[in-house]
């Protein structure tokens, strides 16, 4: 009895098979530890989102389906379109897995699907309701096989667009020049408006008319030869309709103009404004830097305008026409195509999108319509400049000022002086540019001094939601 206990107290052990037992003890316990991780390891439930990026199904709706799952990585997403008894496929992703015992082995731990649905992309897709499955498997073992994780999004679905009703008539259109269309829209109908060739004009609803009445104050612009213009109301699952309405269009040939550059010229305009212009990059010579100025710098300046008419109020703030400056001459005019000469060699080409108005120097320069300031500062190319919101995305720019005499958020009546004729930014002499606005595109300014102009092309289609005062105005001479 003595000899067995001294036995199991390893008393009579050898010294090597104790050694022996102490190394292969360990190695025996990790190894069953991991053979548990490998049979019994699995990855965690994915985490499934499904982001609509539009309310409903339409024409073309993106989806976009978001998985992670970072504990062992993804391993297959399915997604399908279920309607009724009918399940359509829409993307199938197989991922490979890291072994369990790799746990610093990249995985698959997240990935975004882009999808669009609609009846664009899925034949006999019909108006009722939808769902977008989202199946996402995470990584097993020999002796586990986990469950999906399972997610889905039921969306609405329409195929049909708004209804469109053009109510304005007689829509007479120039090229460069403005116009407006009364319409009436479904209740489906979430945006309208008139779309010219890149340019929106939003829709507003129609003041004093019934409650789908809308109204829209469009324009060509001065370098389409043809209308490419439409009257469009969407939903929201984008479905979009079309109508035309324009009955006549006058195309205008633009007018040319020849413009010599020196050194004189570029030495006075060039430093001033890269003084005022503070991220405006040197170019290393007088000429690269008005080129610069006169292009890159005008077409950021063209953006800025664009945006903004999103500050611009949704009311009139006017009711007569708009004037001009009194006995001015006319130095340049609306869409000349000006060629730009500098020793002798042709070095650019632009398009003067206002007139150019001169009378004597430091003349007073008067608000042309009702409206609010919405910027009274140096602006690049046009120097020290104010603009005049008048409501609906119209607005008008006076440029070159020598001083402005009026601050942003103020309002002014027609008449009211905004500050003084100058020569400041891209003038070679004392004068105003004046530029009238619609969402930011420049439109012809003679319209806009002419009573009967106003009143044949927006005061009678808007009728008694609008008085308008037929009040003649000063034109430019």
């Amino acid at each position: 009895m003595e000899f067995l206990i001294s036995g199991l107290k390893g008393e009579g052990m050898a010294p090597g098979r104790s050694n022996f037992f102490r190394m292969v003890l360990p190695a025996l316990l990790v190894l069953a530890v991991v053979l548990g991780v490998e049979l019994l390891r699995v990855g965690s439930p994915p985490v499934v989102r499904i982001v609509p990026l539009l309310p409903a199904i339409g024409r073309r709706t993106p989806i976009n389906i978001e998985v992670s799952e970072h504990t062992r990585g993804l391993s297959r997403i399915r997604v399908e379109l279920v309607q009724g008894d009918r399940t359509e496929a829409l993307a199938d992703r197989s991922y490979s897995l890291p072994s369990a015992f790799s746990f610093w082995s990249p995985a698959s731990e997240q990935d975004t699907i882009r999808i669009e649905v609609g009846r664009e992309t899925i034949k006999g897709l019909k108006a009722a309701s939808a769902s977008i499955r989202v199946t996402a498997d995470r990584a097993g073992t020999w002796l586990r096989r986990p469950g999906p994780a399972v997610e889905t999004l039921v969306l609405p679905v329409r195929l049909s667009p708004p209804s469109i009703q053009v109510l304005s008539t007689k829509t007479y259109v120039a090229q460069g020049g403005a116009e407006a269309v009364v319409y009436r829209v479904g209740d489906t109908a979430m945006h309208d408006g008139v779309r010219a060739g890149e340019w929106w004009f939003p829709g507003s609803a129609l003041p004093g008319g019934g409650k789908q009445d809308r109204f829209a104050i469009f324009a060509v612009p001065c370098d389409q030869t043809t209308p490419q213009v439409s009257l469009i109301a969407a939903d929201d699952a984008g479905n979009e309709a079309q109508a035309g309405f324009i009955d006549q269009f006058f195309a205008r040939p633009p007018r040319q103009d020849r413009i010599e550059l020196n050194d004189s010229f570029l030495n006075k305009v060039v430093p001033e404004i890269m003084s005022h212009t503070p991220d405006f990059a040197d170019r290393g010579s007088l000429v690269d830097n008005y080129l610069a100025i006169n292009g890159d710098l005008r077409r950021k300046q063209d953006q800025e305008l664009k945006a903004l008419a999103g500050r611009s109020r949704p009311e009139f703030l006017w009711r007569q026409p708009f004037q001009s400056v009194p006995n001015a001459k006319v130095m340049a005019s609306f869409a000349e195509r000006r060629s730009y000469h500098y020793q002798g060699r042709e070095i650019d080409r632009q398009v003067h999108l206002g007139y150019d108005l001169a009378v004597t120097r430091r003349t007073p320069v008067a608000a042309a319509n009702g409206g609010v300031v919405v910027m009274a500062r140096y602006f690049g190319i046009y120097g020290n400049t104010v603009i005049v919101d008048h409501g609906y995305g119209l607005m008008t720019l006076y440029g070159h000022l020598s001083s402005i005499g009026v601050a942003e958020g103020q309002t002014v009546a027609r008449g009211d002086t905004l500050g003084q004729t100058g020569e400041t930014g891209l003038a070679g002499g004392d004068h105003l540019h004046y530029s009238v606005l619609l969402q930011g595109l420049p439109i012809n300014p003679v319209e806009w001094w002419d009573a009967h102009w106003i009143q044949d092309r927006i005061a009678r289609k808007l009728g008694a939601s609008w008085n308008f005062t037929a009040q003649p105005a000063t034109a430019a001479k």
